[in-house]
């Protein structure tokens, strides 16, 4: 069908009447101009798509009148301008694509069907490791690793041609997004059209520091998008984030996003889009927003949106892009009314909310030692441990006794004899693209390693030190600056290209570290300039984590302790006999922007980037088989045909009641994905690892359980498999539950294995922000191998939530007011979930206990299109039938 807003094309230039855009201003509708920014890129998406079968006039509607229907749960659509995928769940998506081609084959259907259709991109950036640190072919070293753990994942990869990809050692996903795939507008079909995006990584919303509308969603959302599907999302309300004044000199953009981060937890933003405006946002550049919007996921936000300005179209210029292109660009976002000049307040939209910061208020800060929300004062931080060491076991305590506060362990490295103690740092990593996009900051870092080697100042060499750059840009300037040999005698080299760290890939500590941390039962520290820190995720020895800006990770790291107030306390001695302060060799403002302005320069983008898909040798020698359907090695432990889809049929089977469930795991508040699903180190005594060395592998050639994603029985296994899993049933952490018929204490993976060969239906119970953190699919997938069929907690994070619908799981949420404990739920019960047939969005069903209790929940389909996806067993289901048809 004729799209019925196809009047308002026109042309962008008339001496080009072939390329043209859909002129809002046209609409002659004053609400546009009260619209959010962020609103008017759905609407124009909307408009340009209306074929009135996915998107109808009607949706038009309910996005122009945002004002009222932002607090009516009213589903509109979205189409993406593109996807963007890592490799950790990119795989997996792939693997689907093959599944689900196979699938379509079997049922009668064009397997060629399933094939992205919008444009996609796959950056290879989760599977490197810092095996190798303190050395200078550390890089060459962990590359080659990554090649030899990874060749098979990376050849299944390169098998798929319709998306491009991004190979190994080019960088981070979100920074090479920013710096090098981003359009900001889109010159494709004969239109103009802002970019947008969606992304198979909760830190997609990096690229709203840009301008560019885009949020991540998990795997099996973004497989839909590719295939054509919109996204169907509840419009949002929008929150509007007032900066006003200056930051201090002595501030950095870390410490402006940790005390956004915990300012918007405390707001309540999950679900809803964040859009910045106020005069403070001109002083910040592009790498300052884009560090705050990717930090959206951990204060709970969808999106965290900065307009296009001046300083973004000076950024686009910077970074390389074509200036001719750049043009069009500003002249066409002001067409459309989406370029904003933030010190004219007469360009504010409405917001459902107004919250605001002075930046003049922000002070040096890190966050820990286990959620990013949790803002600590680096004035405070020594009394703060100290406080979390003796404190009850939590977010903040670690339950140590009084008398066992002063422990400490001695050890030998290297010939020479050290001592570790509560609060020791034994990781210090400069990583993530949170950080290493930003040139203010990384330049920081390494303006003040030169100032603490010309002062005499060294790192313990057992501190496992590193630097993981987002982009090749990053060596670049560190390098042509100067900085970098200080950085490297610091211990500092780089050790490759990607997140590293920062999701857990830190690699091993020395052995006589881990043992004095185990003897010594020492609550050891790991500081890093990344955007996550939840238990278990950066290392098993490394029970407290800490978010630091990049010079803060240094200082840290030099210090050898959290425990250390730098205001009163030296860093150490120089060759004088005088002590050294941080404030001493702490950069200031105007040498980081000199150096910045000398040596962040667009000959160096375009040099980094021009080569980019091609200069990595190892990728460009893979081999890639060409068929259309994948055929599956059955020796393979990397790649296996998932078990999703095989007795489908063409027609959906009715949904069946939850009868007589047992609750695998009852669990508190803040489960993460982490928990759920890690990404990270598979543990020797673990069932993925029996698997494994049931198939002839050695503990060396495990890898992690991000990159098995591709193998099905490998993540079943580890589905609840963190160390750092704290089940009710227990009272302990530990990855383990309790086999309620038998009363056994069994690895959740075993227990879930005897509950599913005696047919018996599983549910989990769970607190607030159940499946907060990564858009990790397999946190959903996971739980439905092992035979759980809905979820019942008091709230979800988003994309999670979105995940478990879409593998047909329901998540169940509490009546507000009500809790597990309010309603006297022990776990121990079974429980009868009746599923009525004229399923309604957000319908409140009947849980009945064997107990004879008996409560309601609200059944969190959010949509209609929700319903559909859950009648088929799942949107990947949907999608497959809809394609055989």
């Amino acid at each position: 069908m004729s799209n019925p807003f196809a009047h308002l094309a026109e042309p962008l230039d008339p001496a080009q009447p072939g390329k043209k855009f859909f002129n809002l201003n046209k609409l002659g509708d004053s609400r546009y101009g009260r619209l959010p920014f962020s609103i008017r890129v759905l609407l124009e998406a909307a408009i340009r798509n209306c074929d009135q079968f996915l998107v109808k006039k009607d949706d038009i509607e309910n996005i122009l009148n945002w004002n009222v229907m932002q607090h009516e749960n009213i589903e509109v659509p979205f189409k993406p301008a593109r996807v963007i995928l890592q490799d950790f769940t990119g795989v997996p998506a792939v693997v689907d694509f093959a599944a689900m081609r196979d699938a379509v084959k079997k049922l009668g259907g064009d397997p060629e069907k399933i094939n992205p259709i919008c444009p996609a991109d796959l950056v290879i950036d989760h599977s490197i490791q810092v095996d190798f640190n303190r050395r200078v072919d550390s890089l060459q070293k962990n590359q080659d690793l990554e090649f030899e753990r990874n060749r098979e994942r990376f050849e299944f990869l390169k098998a798929f041609r319709n998306m491009r990809i991004i190979p190994p050692g080019s960088g981070i996903i979100h920074q090479v997004n920013l710096e090098y795939l981003a359009r900001v507008v889109f010159d494709q079909d004969g239109y103009y059209y802002p970019d947008s995006l969606v992304g198979t990584d909760s830190h997609t919303t990096m690229i709203d520091g840009l301008g560019v509308l885009g949020w991540g969603v998990g795997g099996i959302e973004a497989e839909a998008v590719m295939l054509g599907q919109p996204i169907s999302m509840v419009l949002p309300q929008v929150i509007g984030y007032r900066l006003m004044g200056n930051p201090h000199p002595l501030v950095t953009s870390t410490d402006i996003v940790l005390t956004i981060t915990k300012h918007l937890r405390q707001v309540g933003v999950v679900g809803k889009f964040v859009e910045f405006f106020g005069p403070g946002v001109a002083q910040l550049s592009i790498a300052d927003r884009a560090t705050i919007a990717n930090m959206c996921p951990e204060y709970g936000a969808t999106a965290a949106f900065f307009p296009v300005d001046e300083v973004s179209i000076k950024y686009l210029v910077q970074t390389g892009r074509d200036e001719e292109k750049v043009k069009y660009i500003k002249r066409y976002l002001q067409a459309v009314g989406m370029f904003r000049d933030f010190s004219d307040s007469s360009q504010d939209p409405d917001f459902a909310e107004v919250v605001e910061l002075d930046l003049k208020t922000v002070v040096p800060c890190c966050s820990g030692p286990k959620r990013p929300q949790d803002k600590v004062a680096v004035s405070d931080m020594r009394k703060d441990f100290e406080s979390c060491l003796g404190a009850k076991q939590g977010f903040k305590g670690f339950q140590v006794a009084p008398d066992h506060h002063d422990d400490h362990k001695t050890f030998i490295y290297n010939n020479s004899e050290f001592t570790l103690a509560h609060g020791s740092v034994v990781i210090a990593a400069i990583t993530s693209c949170t950080n290493t996009s930003n040139p203010s900051v990384m330049l920081g870092a390494g303006l003040l390693a030169k100032k603490a080697v010309d002062a005499g100042l060294t790192v313990k060499p057992y501190i496992k030190t590193s630097l993981s750059p987002g982009s090749g840009v990053v060596t670049y300037y560190l390098r042509e600056s100067g900085v970098m040999p200080y950085l490297s005698q610091l211990g500092f080299d780089v050790v490759g290209y990607g997140c590293m760290t920062c999701i857990g890939n830190s690699g091993p500590l020395p052995e006589p570290v881990v043992e004095a941390i185990t003897q010594g039962d020492l609550v050891a520290v790991g500081v890093l300039s990344g955007n996550r820190n939840f238990e278990g995720r950066v290392h098993p020895n490394t029970r407290a984590n800490y978010l630091a800006s990049p010079p803060l990770v240094i200082a840290y790291a030099i210090a050898g302790t959290i425990k250390i107030d730098f205001e009163k306390e030296p860093l150490g001695v120089n060759a004088k006999g005088q002590q050294v302060f941080l404030k001493d060799i702490w950069p200031t403002r105007e040498e980081i922007q000199a150096v910045e302005r000398q040596y962040v320069i667009p000959g160096m983008f375009k040099e980094v980037y021009q080569k980019i898909e091609t200069v990595n040798e190892s990728w460009n020698a893979l081999a890639a088989p060409s068929d259309t359907l994948y055929y599956w090695n059955p020796k393979s432990t990397y790649i296996k045909s998932p078990p999703f889809f095989e007795n489908l049929t063409l027609e959906p089977q009715p949904a069946k009641s939850i009868v007589d469930a047992y609750v695998l795991l009852n669990l508190g508040d803040s489960v993460t994905t982490d928990h759920i699903s890690p990404a990270g180190n598979i543990a020797r005594n673990s069932p993925a690892a029996r698997y494994l060395t049931n198939r002839g592998l050695t503990p060396r050639e495990f890898n992690s359980y991000g990159s098995r994603r591709g193998n099905d029985a490998i993540m079943a296994r580890g589905t609840f498999a963190n160390i750092r899993l704290l089940n009710k049933f227990l009272n302990k952490q530990a990855p383990q539950t309790i086999h309620l018929p038998s009363g056994e204490v069994l690895d959740v993976f075993d227990a879930a294995e005897r509950y599913q060969q005696a047919g018996l239906p599983l549910i989990v119970l769970a607190g607030k922000e159940y499946g907060s953190g990564s858009s990790r699919d397999w946190a959903a997938k996971g739980p439905f191998l092992l035979g759980i069929k809905a979820v019942l907690a008091e709230s979800y994070e988003r994309i999670h939530r979105s995940n478990l619908v879409g593998m047909g799981v329901i998540p169940l949420e509490y009546l507000p007011g009500e809790t597990a404990d309010t309603l006297g739920l022990t776990g121990r019960e079974r429980y009868t979930i009746n599923i009525p047939e004229n399923l309604k969005p957000r319908m409140k069903v009947q849980v009945k206990l064997d107990t004879g209790k008996t409560f309601q929940a609200v059944m969190r389909f959010d949509t209609d299109v929700e319903l559909t996806y859950f009648h088929n067993g799942g949107i990947l289901n949907y999608m497959i039938r809809k394609m055989a048809k």
